[in-house]
């Protein structure tokens, strides 16, 4: 049996990749309304984390038996 934070970490890598996905997406294509913190690029901040986090997570977990 898996640890919760096996699925966890596959949770958040995967959704970390859709949010880099669409700041990529919002650097080559810019949208109509420009935000505050629009040239900060949080998307693309927060979805690295998230992949980073959850490739740490889903690591750390793969190999352990409960």
């Amino acid at each position: 049996m898996k640890s919760i934070w096996f699925f966890v970490g596959i949770i958040l890598t995967v959704m970390g990749g859709i949010i880099i996905l669409g700041g990529i997406y919002n650097l080559i294509e810019p949208p109509a309304i420009k935000t505050v913190l629009a040239n900060t690029h949080p998307d693309l901040w927060w979805g690295s984390i998230m992949v980073v986090f959850g490739s740490f997570m889903y690591l750390k977990n793969r190999k352990q038996n409960i």
